[in-house]
């Protein structure tokens, strides 16, 4: 694989007990990885400082948020990554498999990859009924409204940071992951999925793990879905 210059940003709240796993498996050909506490009440931390993390805080609570704050640590860099992976603090995905959702972007000149969690290779109980029938109806729609070929709204996935700029990023909160592929269908983004491991994190969800967080990240995904179909 071609060497590229890959940072991974990890939105992190009450991880202690996850993030250091994660920041150790991540492959070696990331140069940066950019941890973001958003808020957290636990050593998350100082585990990710003694991990070899890059830590920065964001107290402003929201998905978005603490993505944004790696996206403008990113912004001072020099030089500046060609790909950008995100991936989620709680050890549900598998890092070691960011070689190959960054290999389409090397290897074959993608914009964009999106980890899909198919559910022959997810843990069993690792996503809620509300997750999955979530992941249907948002898919389903961006289908019908857009003929998308997405299948899952999962957090870990790589893009190229020219390409990550150009959709300028706004929502703050649960809406980050489907206005970044609503917004890659709008530029016309080279995009595929790859299928991904997936397992019970650790911990508890901060939106599927509550009845409150659910609902409002169906909120905010159905809004920016319709907000899309009338433009």
């Amino acid at each position: 694989m071609k060497e590229k210059i890959i940072k991974v940003i990890i939105p992190a709240y009450n991880e202690e007990d996850s993030i250091g796993l994660v920041i150790k498996d991540i492959p070696k050909i990331v140069d940066e990885i950019i941890v973001v506490d958003n808020g957290s009440t636990d050593r998350t931390a100082s585990v990710a400082e003694a991990g070899g993390a890059t830590v920065l805080h964001e107290d402003n609570r929201g998905y978005g948020y603490a993505c944004l704050k790696g996206m403008s640590h990113i912004a001072n860099a020099d030089p500046k990554p060609e790909i950008v992976v995100f991936l989620d603090g709680d050890y549900s995905d598998y890092p070691e498999q960011l070689t190959d959702l960054v290999a389409p972007i090397i290897e074959r000149n993608y914009d964009f990859v999106i980890g899909a969690r198919e559910k022959r290779f997810r843990e069993r109980g690792s996503m809620t009924t509300p997750q999955v029938f979530g992941n249907w109806l948002a898919t389903g729609l961006m289908t019908l409204f857009f003929s998308a070929h997405y299948t899952d709204l999962g957090p870990f996935r790589a893009i190229k940071y020219d390409k990550l700029l150009s959709l300028e990023m706004e929502d703050k909160t649960y809406g980050w992951t489907v206005e970044m592929q609503l917004k890659a269908l709008k530029k016309k983004l080279k995009y595929k999925e790859i299928p991904v491991m997936y397992r019970n994190r650790i911990g508890v969800s901060k939106v599927s793990g509550t009845l409150k967080g659910a609902v409002n990240a169906g909120v905010k995904i159905l809004g920016w879905i319709f907000k899309y179909s009338v433009k």
